[in-house]
């Protein structure tokens, strides 16, 4: 299958600019293509991840990515999607972004062989740019009707748009031009609010190397959840590819739990299984959606992918321990990733009966109640259900010498850490 015509299958193409030439160009050679990323964060999210992933399937395909990171961009910031300006970043801190961001983008590509990866930084052929040159060579090929126009600048001339922002479609221009000039860029890929940015791109392009230069644009569309909701948002922020601020287990949860309504939309963009493979998990979601298999495979796909094979039999043990109750299968630091956000209790490492230990916790709100619930076979410690109200709770009894799994009723868990 030509990659377009696997993008095309995958929902994946919002527009393009010349779609007959681009067919053609990756019908004919192995094309270098771009796709960029500002480093406002230290990690990208599963937002970002999508134009990516649509990168990373060119490469597959033989074709060679370049990914820029916007050392010199990431410090003005782009409009595209805000209402409001951004705050600016001191240099250092851009700087420190571009690493992190650097060695993320490296665990997620091929990086030898004719097709490997190619990480590039736009401040290094902006950083020794004056205003003059920026102004003659550059601004001069830019009308401020035509920018005015853009979707990304019109939207927010109403709320107001400084010149650094309302300039950046400018040097994300440039960026296109270098690339084509020195790495023989041809394709520039992004997100739906990129157009107007990678058709600016496209007019420089052309305006320096004739109207004959083969370059071209390509986006992705917008993704939206089923109820109508951005993708890759959660009551609890978004999902980061950083494990210190997403765990493998939350980032395994996420997909594990997406609706139906979009699991197979989701399996085309994010995962690299076969026409085959996600045809027979959309057929099993019609026909027997209580065993959410297309939503396993696409939590085990996704962890895989970002983190390792490693971490996701981590997550996946931590998930079957609390779905079965077998608390103690689990690990301290196992414990600790799985329970994050469920309630935290600290306790002393002296024995208490379980009365009086749950009291004081806080996990019961009385003595009669912590009785009734321990008589009725309500309460369990580290998985086992305790039904002696005699029963005393002992520093020995803490998992890996750190802590205690309590649960009330069927789903209620609570974390106790010892100190």
């Amino acid at each position: 299958m030509n990659i377009i015509d696997e993008l095309l299958w995958r929902d994946a193409i919002n527009q393009q600019t010349d779609a007959d030439g681009l067919r053609e160009l990756t019908e004919s050679k192995a094309v270098s293509l771009y796709c960029g990323v500002d480093p406002t964060g230290n990690s990208m999210h599963i937002g970002h991840l999508i134009p990516f992933m649509m990168l990373r399937r060119f490469q597959l395909a033989g074709h060679r990515p370049v990914i820029l990171i916007g050392g010199a961009t990431g410090t003005i910031g782009d409009p595209s999607g805000r209402q409001s300006e951004r705050s600016l970043q001191t240099m250092e801190q851009v700087q420190e972004n571009v690493e992190a961001l650097s060695a993320q983008m490296k665990k997620l590509f091929i990086t030898d062989g004719d097709n490997q990866v190619r990480m590039v930084n736009n401040y290094d052929w902006t950083k020794d740019m004056n205003v003059i040159d920026f102004l003659r060579d550059f601004g001069k090929n830019f009308s401020i009707n035509t920018m005015l126009a853009k979707d990304v600048v019109a939207s927010r001339l109403d709320s107001g748009i400084s010149f650094t922002e309302f300039a950046y479609q400018i040097l994300q221009s440039i960026d296109y031009l270098h690339l084509y000039q020195n790495e023989d860029v041809q394709l520039q890929i992004g997100g739906s609010d990129q157009w107007g940015n990678i058709t600016s791109g496209l007019d420089l392009i052309r305006k320096k190397e004739g109207n004959e230069a083969k370059a071209f644009g390509l986006t992705i569309p917008l993704m939206l959840k089923a109820d109508g909701t951005k993708f890759g948002k959660t009551a609890g922020g978004a999902i980061w590819l950083d494990p210190k601020q997403t765990t493998p287990y939350e980032f395994y949860q996420f997909w594990a739990n997406t609706d139906d309504r979009d699991v197979v939309k989701y399996l085309k963009y994010f995962t690299f299984l076969s026409k085959e493979e996600i045809e027979a998990l959309e057929e099993k979601v019609a026909t027997e959606p209580h065993k959410r298999e297309a939503q396993k495979a696409l939590a085990e796909e996704m962890t895989r992918f970002v983190h390792s094979e490693e971490l996701l039999e981590q997550a996946k043990r931590i998930s079957a321990a609390l779905f079965s109750g077998d608390i103690r299968s689990l690990t301290a630091d196992e414990i600790e990733e799985g329970f994050k956000e469920m309630p935290t209790f600290t306790a002393g490492t002296e024995t208490k009966n379980i009365v009086d230990w749950l009291v004081d916790l806080g996990v019961e709100p009385s003595k009669r109640q912590a009785r009734e619930d321990i008589t009725k076979g309500a309460i369990s410690i580290n998985g086992e259900r305790v039904n002696e109200l005699e029963t005393e709770i002992t520093a020995d009894d803490a998992i890996g010498g750190k802590f205690i799994i309590v649960r009330k009723g069927k789903k209620n868990y609570s974390l106790v850490k010892l100190v």
